[in-house]
């Protein structure tokens, strides 16, 4: 089986570094589902999660607040601001930050708090999705 490296990178950490078939994640302009032997790109990845298929067919999910996907002949990379395994993300914090970001938003006052609050509530929601694709995938 014909397989391509992947590292997921963080600001703080390397958070994955192995072998995949097939590496999915949010960009830009889509969703993205890159294989071995996929043509270079570099792309924009938006707040979501990312998804590694191993060989053994494990399926690993990971939240990145966003950053960028290169792919080039043999290697998929993932460098994010924030990247998290999906089963450590702290729901409770998801939920708090997404209440605040709506509250944020129904108390309008300028430009920049409302951009501010538009991007946490897009960044609480990526995390609260990825949590519940992880769910999903363990009760299958």
């Amino acid at each position: 089986m014909t397989t391509i490296r992947c590292d997921i990178v963080s600001a703080e950490a390397e958070i994955f570094h192995g072998e995949a078939t097939l590496v999915v994640a949010s960009g830009a302009m889509g969703e993205l589902g890159i294989t071995p032997r996929h043509a270079p790109l570099i792309t924009r990845l938006k707040p979501g999660q990312v998804e590694v298929v191993r060989p053994d067919g494990e399926r690993l999910s990971f939240y990145v607040s966003g950053g960028i996907l290169e792919v080039q002949p043999q290697v998929v990379t993932v460098l994010a601001d924030t990247a998290l395994r999906a089963a450590d993300i702290d729901e409770a914090a998801a939920l708090k930050a997404k209440q605040e970001a709506q509250d944020a938003l129904s108390n309008r006052k300028d430009a920049i708090e409302l951009a501010e609050a538009q991007a946490q509530l897009v960044q609480a929601i990526a995390q609260l999705q990825a949590l519940e694709r992880l769910r999903k995938q363990l009760k299958h």
